[in-house]
């Protein structure tokens, strides 16, 4: 009997040493460490760290400051990933405004994502190899590299919110926006979130109170008043690690109970408070699938489903009205081929013979202007590459035959201009010698607008965001708005005085289910090619399933969760047993083999060496 309880002795001591036997049975330990120590500290050669003692001090003061840094940079880098991925409706507008100030055309929106990506991964994988090497109980030694980078980060992430702040304020309305619809889904997904987590933060803190109970038994003994001042004090450090891992987990998972509480989402109602989906105005046709402002790229529209289209007009030098959204023709057309000399004058310099002898194609085949375009096909693409400045009459036509709605922005020529003062009653004139039905026409341009009524009474005068009085003062039934300005000022008064409602520009499909909900007239779209493809919003739900799905994840979370803490907390229960059974035999062995001071060493090896028990 005698000869089997130091084999036990030793089993006994061999599971202190590694708290982590998984660890053993599915990976090479010393690779393991040597990992987490290569990728943290930049030290790929395993050694024998030495481990802080549970509940002291994982590292210096320094290594703690750059450590907060650390978490710093990747809440900044999240919050910033997370705005720009929200913000992705407005990619094609913020590559077109970085071109205005370096007249070179890419993809910048996607270079701002990609880098907003890598931060945030790069941040978040150093967090958690910091969690694993605390875990191990090896100290934080952070490599000055890593030091640089996170600041930074932190630097870089700051400047880019703080410009998003000052000068494109309407990204973070998206943002806002975006939670309005997504909140639900959010809410669903962090409780699953929680979930995971519990798992490593069960055993965390069951490991703790094992710790805990295991020294106070081996603590009953003695009866040095300093040794046991000692041992308090490790108690209390220990405690102190539970409630700092537990209590912030059990407050958020209550929040997130509570959440839908407070959540207000357009898209979860009844089935019959939902509008009839809106309608679609093709912004400079479908530029997407052609080049902007050219006659494929609106009978493109057309042909998938457009019940208007949309354009910017200007005047040549010459009196003809043509489309064309840009002050110059650098971006759309082949000028600076033709002539690099006037590449950047404004586009009412030139006269119609010379506008209409312009490639407006070739850019759009060469310059992918959308991210998410899908591939042109062989036809298409020599068609595209063929394609000229329309002119308005040549719209007009086009929306005559196929009986689509007509909206556009008329931008007034520069000074010294011929048609400076007449540019209205030149476009009116072209509009009513077309003889399209006068209802198809969404006049816009306020300038002038009393000539337009009296010429054109059977235009329909369309307004910006403005009063109800103002509307109504000026007897507009329609605005033209910017989806985010509408949506934060609110919807109930023009819906009450049933106004139709256009916003624009929307083109992702969960901004436009969020118009649908909101029960928006119509929208101007690049996009028409995939939100026509929508039967009902994306994530609608009726309130009585939405309910259903809340109650039923927090009783499930709640069963699971509780599940997992009760599961390692008997483990590390019935370890603490076997080992307080382990020691009393072997104390009893020791007291008739082993002098008493070597007994007391053994008994203590787990205790700090300064304060052994």
């Amino acid at each position: 009997m005698q000869k089997d309880i130091p084999t036990e002795s030793k089993t006994t001591e061999k599971a202190d040493e590694n708290p982590n036997p998984w660890i053993e049975r599915y990976f090479n330990r010393k690779c393991y460490i040597t990992f987490l120590t290569g990728c943290y500290s930049c030290h790929w050669q395993y050694r024998e760290w030495e481990k802080t003692e549970l509940g002291s001090c994982c590292c210096s003061w320094k290594e703690q400051l750059f450590y907060l840094f650390l978490v710093i940079s990747f809440i900044l880098s999240a919050i910033f990933l997370f705005v720009w991925v929200e913000t992705s409706n407005e990619y094609n507008s913020f590559d077109w405004v970085v071109y205005l100030g370096t007249k070179r055309w890419f993809l910048w929106s996607i270079l701002m994502l990609s880098t907003a990506g890598i931060l945030t991964v790069y941040t978040c994988l150093l967090l958690i190899i910091s969690c694993f090497l605390l875990w191990e109980r090896i100290e934080l030694y952070l490599h000055t590299c890593h030091k640089v980078v996170i600041l930074l980060v932190i630097l870089l992430c700051s400047f880019l919110l703080a410009v998003l702040s000052k000068y494109w304020t309407d990204k973070w309305l998206i943002a806002g926006l975006s939670l309005k619809i997504f909140a639900p889904f959010v809410h669903l997904s962090l409780l699953t979130v929680m979930i995971i987590l519990s798992w490593p933060l069960a055993i965390s803190t069951a490991h703790l109170e094992s710790e805990v109970r295991i020294r106070r038994y081996r603590t009953t003994s003695y009866d040095d008043h300093e040794i046991l001042e000692g041992c308090t004090n490790i108690f209390t450090r220990l405690k102190a690690l539970q409630i700092a891992a537990g209590l912030p987990f059990l407050l958020i998972l209550l929040c997130l109970y509570l959440m839908p509480m407070g959540i207000y989402s357009p898209c979860v109602l009844k089935k019959k408070d939902l509008g009839p989906k809106p309608a679609f105005f093709g912004h400079r046709g479908a530029p997407m699938l052609a080049p902007e402002n050219t006659m494929m790229s609106f009978e493109k529209a057309v042909a998938h489903g457009a019940s208007g289209l949309e354009t910017d007009i200007y005047l040549s030098v010459d009196g003809m009205p043509f489309l064309m959204h840009d002050y110059d023709l650098s971006r759309t057309t082949n000028i600076r081929e033709v002539l690099p000399s006037a590449a950047f004058d404004h586009s009412t310099s030139f006269n119609w013979t010379f506008l209409s002898s312009l490639n407006a194609g070739q850019w759009f085949v060469k310059n992918k202007p959308f991210f998410d375009m899908k591939p042109l096909s062989e036809a298409d693409k020599r068609r595209a590459s063929n394609q000229s400045i329309p002119s308005l009459v040549e719209l007009l036509k086009l929306a005559k035959r196929e009986r689509k709605f007509l909206i556009f922005d008329l931008f007034g020529p520069p000074p010294k201009h011929p048609f400076r003062y007449t540019f209205i009653r030149k476009v009116v004139k072209m509009i009513l010698d077309s003889q399209i039905e006068q209802r198809l026409i969404f006049w816009l341009p306020g300038y002038d607008r009393d000539y337009v009524r009296n010429k054109a009474p059977g235009f329909q005068q369309v307004g910006r965001l403005a009063t109800l009085d103002e509307l109504t003062k000026e007897n507009i039934s329609i605005i033209n708005v910017d989806y985010k300005r509408l949506f934060y000022r609110g919807l109930r008064h023009y819906k009450e005085a049933k106004i139709h409602i256009n916003v624009y520009i929307v083109n992702e499909p969960w901004l436009f289910s969020l118009a649908w909900c909101y029960k928006i007239n119509s929208v101007t779209t690049d996009n028409i090619q995939t939100l026509n493809q929508l039967s009902r919003p994306l994530f609608f739900m009726t309130p009585g399933y939405y309910t259903f799905m809340w109650l039923f994840l927090d009783i499930a979370s709640a069963v699971i969760i509780g599940f997992v803490f009760y599961y390692h907390w008997m483990k590390e229960l019935r370890k603490e047993r076997w080992l307080e059974a382990d020691a009393t035999v072997s104390t009893g062995v020791e007291s008739i083999n082993i002098p008493k001071g070597e007994s007391e060493v053994k008994g203590a090896s787990r205790l700090p060496k300064k304060t052994p028990v």
